[in-house]
């Protein structure tokens, strides 16, 4: 069983290994800290996404590359949103998607889905079954990041049908320990959301902006 699951990694360089084991941990903590609604989930997370993104450019993974280069720059902007205060020093609260986002989301997932699938078609990748799936998956991580910069409730459904996704998706490119941290994230996901539910209950009169 265990040979079936990691058989892959014998060929890979040690370096590798410990970079995406590396990578996991912080991916780790940085869920957690999102869970918690913490600033750690952003230094955390551009830790977990620039090693990523070393490690997706090596495996000539260019759809998942793009998402994690997308990941590093919402991350230094929803860092700095999370620490913006009103005139009467409260930050950015947490709330739930206007009418104009829920479009600004769809528009989001559209432009994200489309520019990956012109990267996949210029440099030729459209050769398995997983690269379709990943043009769905990057427009979905797309708004879920944009919506988790900008602390929207939802953002976390986006995760989590995001993750499940991946699952199956990273185990089938060969990446068990990357497959088996979505499965963390997915349950993580979960807690995050009813945590920030209950968060919103309990502040009944919470500014929607």
């Amino acid at each position: 069983m265990l040979d079936y699951l990691f058989a892959q990694y014998k060929t890979y360089p040690t370096y590798e290994i410990a970079l995406e084991l590396t990578a996991i941990f912080f991916g780790l903590w940085s869920v957690w800290a999102a869970k918690k609604n913490t600033l750690a989930v952003f230094p955390t997370g551009i830790l977990n996404t620039a090693i990523y993104v070393y490690l997706l450019w090596k495996w000539h993974l260019l759809g998942d590359m793009l998402i994690n280069v997308y990941y590093v720059v919402m991350s230094i902007y929803g860092w700095a949103l999370w620490t913006r205060k009103d005139a009467q020093q409260n930050e950015l609260p947490i709330s739930r998607m206007q009418p104009k986002e829920y479009l600004y989301s769809g528009l989001l997932f559209a432009v994200a889905v489309v520019f990956v699938v012109l990267v996949y078609l210029f440099f030729g990748k459209f050769t398995h079954w997983t690269s379709y799936v990943d043009t769905g998956v990057t427009g979905i991580f797309f708004v879920g990041m944009w919506l988790m910069a900008k602390r929207k409730i939802e953002n976390w459904l986006f995760w989590i049908a995001g993750d499940l996704i991946s699952i199956p998706l990273y185990f089938a490119k060969g990446f068990t320990f990357t497959s088996l941290q979505y499965v963390i994230f997915t349950i993580i996901a979960v807690y995050g959301y009813l945590a920030w539910k209950n968060n919103l209950n309990s502040r009944p009169q919470a500014s929607s902006k």
